[in-house]
Formats: structure tokens, sequence, C-alpha cells
């Protein structure tokens, strides 16, 4: 039985980036292009239409932004939302962490090799985060302030303390396999402490767990 391909829309307002990702995303024989746009509106509506599995999203964009697009595709109470994998400039992007709190799945950027945002495509489209671990200790280093709650109030999480351990370890941007190792445990013992921290705190993915470390101040 052949696997249907990943159905991918992209959005860029750059039309050279937006051709090359078109290109090497229809060159795979597992993905296949659903739609292009320039604009994040234009993916929104395009979106309904076509229900791609995933949107390769810009941030930076006329008419409507990548984070409001995002929103409105992925956000909370969303009915359907579609997943949503960001490529963006970080060292002119000032607004990432407002993406990925706005339903993103993961982010990467767009000096990434082609190879890297095909893998990236996949893990999304299979209900995977993707956090790129150096990217992410940038990412939350830089804005560590700005995700942190104003008022530090009592903290009641539900986790134990293995788990809290374990939880300070993704904010950092520890791959599982470099959690396992810091914590002497197995791989597979790392993805299920992961599974019962995403289903105690009600988190979608990683991406929502870092978020969630920094706002309640888990991590300095």
């Amino acid at each position: 039985m052949t696997t249907a391909p990943i159905r991918v829309l992209v959005c860029d307002d750059q039309m050279l980036i937006r051709t090359g990702l078109v290109t090497i995303i229809d060159a795979q024989p597992d993905l296949e292009v659903a739609g292009e746009c320039g604009d994040g509106q234009a993916a929104v509506d395009l979106a309904a239409k076509v229900r791609p599995d995933v949107v390769v999203m810009d941030v930076r964009m006329p008419v409507l932004d990548g984070i409001e697009a995002t929103r409105r595709l992925a956000g909370a109470g969303v009915p359907d939302p579609v997943k949503v994998l960001v490529v963006t400039t970080f060292d002119l992007d000032e607004y990432v962490y407002e993406v990925l709190r706005a339903g993103a799945s993961g982010f990467l950027l767009k000096d990434a090799p082609p190879d890297r945002l095909l893998h990236g495509i996949r893990t999304v489209a299979m209900g995977a985060a993707l956090l790129d671990p150096d990217v992410t200790r940038r990412l939350v280093g830089r804005y560590a302030a700005r995700i942190r709650p104003v008022e530090d109030g009592p903290r009641d999480i539900p986790l134990t303390p293995r788990e809290l351990e374990v939880l300070r370890l993704i904010a950092e941007g520890l791959s599982h396999g470099e959690i396992a190792a810091s914590l002497v445990i197995s791989q597979e013992t790392v993805k299920t402490f992961v599974s019962r921290i995403l289903a105690e705190l009600h988190l979608r993915d990683r991406v929502q767990a870092v978020v969630y470390a920094y706002r309640q101040g888990l991590v300095a």
C-alpha cells in the first residue's frame, strides 16, 4: 500500500526563496507542494481550501504577518489546526518566540541546509515538535525576560522531582540523547518522561514545554 505524500503549503513573500523551497520540497517522493503564497492572509485562505499537512511559514510578510497567520491556523481554540513550521532569519527576527507561542510546531533558520528543512517538514507532519537545541538555547536565552511572568507567585506544578529535572533540561534546549546522558538514563526513559510531562501539563509538544518552563521561572 502506497503512503500518501505529505502535502505542504509554502508561504514566503520573497519569490526567490519561495521558489527554492518549492523546488526542494517537490523533488522528494514523499512530499508534495499543495500551494504557495506570499503573505499570511493568503496562507490562511489557501490552507482552508487545500488543507495541507504542514505550512512552511515565513514571519515578516505583508498584509498579515506570520505570527497572526500562525495563530489563525494553529492557535488555541482553532477547531481543526494545521501544523506550522516557521522558517525565519533568527538574527533579524525578534518575534520567533511569539510565533511559537501562537501555535507553531517548530522553527528553522533560512540558512539551514535542505536536508534539515526536509527533516523538519517530516518531523512536524508526524506530530512532533522541531526544536534545534542550539537555536533554542539562543532564542530562549535572548527572550527569557519577555517569556517570564511579571509577578513571582507560588507555583503548583504537578510533576515529580525527576520530571521537573527533565523539564528544566528540555527548556535548556537539550535533545533526548543529551538529557539521557546528563541523567544517566536511556533515551526511551527520557521519551517516557517527556510524554508524562506533556500529558500532566496539558502541553502539545516540546515547544510549549520550553515556554511553560520559562514562564514558571524553572530556568534562569
